[in-house]
């Protein structure tokens, strides 16, 4: 068992485990840490904690001290200089006449690279672009293209539910969703209702599709099939449909009659 503590450099990113590496750090102090994009300033969101070895990226890097105000400042330096960045490239792409559009900016803590997200259709060539923007910076610069979702992510808005999106508040990592999920939970198929506004299926899809599924129903009470005869303390009928949450089925009777049971009170006629 390693003693970690969860790491997040975005609202909604990813956790990324470190070594506490004998500091005391509590859940929701300001660190310093070591990246592969070199010194990072992160939020503690998971306080130390034991996990197994297998549930760890080798090499566990240490967290190299707790974030001091100065350390908090030199962030908010960043946030500032990074919507100048902003402006920068956009006019530096405008010039070039390039099919791209920028999305964010992003300083790393140190100052040692500055990337700038984009989306666009296709590959787009901005060799000659990186070198403007390197002149301009006099520091590394990388481009990075994103698709869609992640774009959502970034940006923010508002969801059909009057929320704003799952991905920019708490989500951090993309779930695949399937078309298949929304047809198990008897949703219109209709692309304008079950899609976000990145224009994919919609990541909440994700969130009941395992009552809907089956899987987490114990086999005894595994639900009636839509459309099958069945036999009820009613007397018999036919299956309308279904209530996965509540665990009823709406049964049709004779003579138009219907009747909301709980589906282990059904059996399928054989």
């Amino acid at each position: 068992m390693l003693t970690v503590v969860g790491v997040r450099f975005k609202k909604a990113g990813k956790i990324y485990y470190f070594d506490p590496d004998a500091i005391e750090i509590r859940e929701d102090d300001y660190v310093i840490v070591e990246t592969a994009r070199g010194l990072e300033f992160g939020d503690v969101v998971i306080g130390p904690r034991q996990v197994e070895e297998e549930q760890i990226v080798a090499p566990l890097k240490p967290v190299l001290r707790k974030a001091t105000a100065e350390d908090e400042e030199k962030v908010k330096d960043n946030r500032k200089k990074e919507k100048e960045a902003f402006k920068i490239c956009e006019q530096k792409i405008e010039a070039h006449s390039l099919p791209m559009n920028l999305v964010d900016v992003e300083y790393t803590f140190d100052v040692n690279k500055i990337i700038f997200y984009f989306t666009a259709e296709g590959r787009i060539d901005f060799r000659e672009l990186v070198k403007d923007l390197a002149s301009v910076f006099r520091t590394r610069i990388e481009l990075r293209q994103i698709g869609v979702r992640d774009e959502a992510k970034l940006m923010n808005g508002i969801g059909c539910c009057g929320r704003s999106l799952c991905c920019a508040t708490f989500l951090g990592d993309f779930e695949p969703v399937s078309i298949r999920m929304a047809k198990e939970q008897n949703l219109s198929l209709n692309p304008a209702k079950i899609s976000g506004i990145c224009g994919r299926l919609m990541c909440c899809l994700k969130y009941e599709n395992d009552c809907y599924s089956g899987c987490s129903c114990p086999k005894k009470v595994m639900p009636p099939t839509v459309g099958k005869e069945v036999i009820t303390i009613d007397g018999e009928g036919k299956v309308i449909s279904l209530n996965r949450q509540k665990r009823t089925a709406t049964i049709g009777l004779a003579e138009g009659k219907t009747m909301i049971i709980p589906w282990d009170e059904v059996v399928e006629k054989e």
